[in-house]
């Protein structure tokens, strides 16, 4: 490698001498080439050391096929996927799901069992991308999501699309109750 990054640092040093008019002979110019080679060696290794540092983190993508329940399972970048062996890729659902995943971090996990039908799990990171989520999937009465546990529930729609929302950790979200019925993520509370 240094005998090639010799060569290529002689013919830019011959052609810079050339071109600026320098008073440089072909000895010099073949010395300045070789005194330099070990510098530029170490520039190029520090290049490559801070490239190497900076380049994002490559995922593995885990894929596996249950045959017998008929599912094909897609593990990447923290986000699950599911989908029915027999539903087609191009599916409104399918497509729907892929642009979910592709777009928005909170999405965690994405079912598909059925051309029509989506399983979306999001875990939002605030009451506000929380009612990004229940707008997008035309979800606009708070009495219709159910809180069990760690996550909150509902069902839209998108398109041509059935969708289950399934909120993790949704509800320490709605803790502040305050802010959460400005929202109008909670129902008003009418007294007896």
């Amino acid at each position: 490698m240094s005998g090639h990054l010799q060569q290529q640092l002689h013919t830019r040093l011959d052609l810079a001498a050339k071109v600026l008019n320098l008073p440089l002979t072909a000895e010099h110019v073949e010395r300045l080439a070789a005194e330099l080679t070990p510098a530029i060696q170490a520039l190029l290794a520090e290049q490559a050391d801070i490239h190497a540092t900076t380049t994002p983190i490559r995922y593995a993508v885990c894929e596996t096929t249950d045959e017998q329940a008929g599912i094909h399972t897609t593990t990447y970048a923290g986000c699950t996927s599911r989908i029915g062996t027999d539903v087609d890729l191009d599916s409104p659902a399918a497509l729907l799901a892929e642009e979910f995943r592709s777009r928005q971090p909170d999405v965690i996990a994405t079912d598909v069992p059925t051309a029509t039908y989506l399983g979306l799990t999001v875990r939002p990171r605030s009451l506000n991308a929380w009612r990004w989520w229940l707008d997008k999937l035309n979800i606009a009465d708070p009495m219709s999501v159910t809180v069990q546990g760690s996550a909150a529930y509902a069902v839209g729609v998108k398109g041509a699309v059935a969708v289950q929302l399934c909120g993790d950790g949704v509800p320490e979200l709605l803790s502040d109750v305050g802010a959460a019925r400005l929202m109008g993520l909670l129902a008003e509370q009418t007294t007896p």
